[in-house]
């Protein structure tokens, strides 16, 4: 059996929401994914699931679903950010949000690590040349990190990301899920051996038996892997446990637990 306090533990991918509207939100995520979410998406509840396992920091994020809530979603990650010294804060952007240069310098600005797209949520195609522009923008600056895959969908699967690398090779991408939500074979096929595209863990090991997660985690470099819970959807404890189920060495959950996320995001 692990002990979790040997190690230490950073969230690389969790969602928040403002308290007023972080029920609702939460739901509408569970909603689309046809999952039951654990909890509602406020920072006070992020933090108390963390706690159990004593995570020392976490990626938090939000998407602007139209372009219109993308300077609102990045001041409130910047004053959760302000108010919570835990929180390592990515801001978001919107294709079709007209000034997307100088809200990059406003991310910048205020001290926001990274950006967050989700092209399933955002209804855009991870390389149509809208999307160009942000990552333009970005490339050598901050990292993006992308949710990646649904079987249901074409937006976001894993081949794309590959034609957004082969004409913006210095874009920094951490490919969520494994690279490819539901779509985990193409991603294995596609994008392991892409510099500058790293990877993270969450909302991936609960749809497999340990065996096969097994499995799937051997195809990675683990110096590109970082945990990741996607809160609210799961619990800080049953991802860990699953994690651990994986009997990884010790050397490997040190790197994906907490040391990839430091060296990665330079924190």
């Amino acid at each position: 059996m692990h002990d979790f306090r040997e190690y230490e533990i950073y969230d690389a991918h969790a969602h928040i929401f403002p308290e007023k509207i972080a029920t609702k939100a939460s739901q509408a995520i569970g909603d689309f994914y046809d999952i039951k979410m654990r909890y509602p998406g406020d920072s006070e509840k992020l933090i108390e699931s963390g706690r159990k396992i004593n995570v020392k920091k976490y990626l938090v994020c939000s998407t602007a679903t139209v372009p219109e809530q993308t300077e609102k979603i990045n001041e409130f990650i910047f004053e959760e950010c302000k108010n919570h010294p835990e929180f390592i804060g990515f801001g978001t952007l919107h294709p079709d949000y007209e000034n997307i240069e100088d809200e990059v310098e406003r991310i910048i600005a205020n001290g926001l690590h990274g950006i967050k797209l989700h092209p399933d949520f955002q209804k855009f195609n991870i390389d149509d040349k809208k999307a160009m522009r942000i990552y333009d923008a970005i490339a050598g600056r901050l990292p993006v990190l992308i949710h990646m895959g649904d079987n249901r969908y074409d937006y976001s699967r894993p081949y794309r990301l590959v034609n957004v690398m082969k004409q913006i090779p210095q874009l920094k991408v951490l490919a969520a899920h494994f690279g490819g939500y539901r779509r985990w074979d193409e991603a294995v096929k596609c994008l392991l051996d892409i510099d500058n595209v790293y990877f993270d863990t969450s909302s991936t090991l609960g749809f497999f038996e340990p065996e096969k997660a097994k499995e799937l985690i051997e195809h990675f470099d683990k110096d590109k892997l970082m945990f990741g819970t996607d809160f609210p959807m799961w619990d800080h404890v049953e991802e860990l446990n699953r994690f651990f189920a994986l009997e990884l060495s010790d050397e490997d959950n040190r790197k994906i637990l907490g040391e990839n996320f430091k060296r990665i995001l330079k924190i």
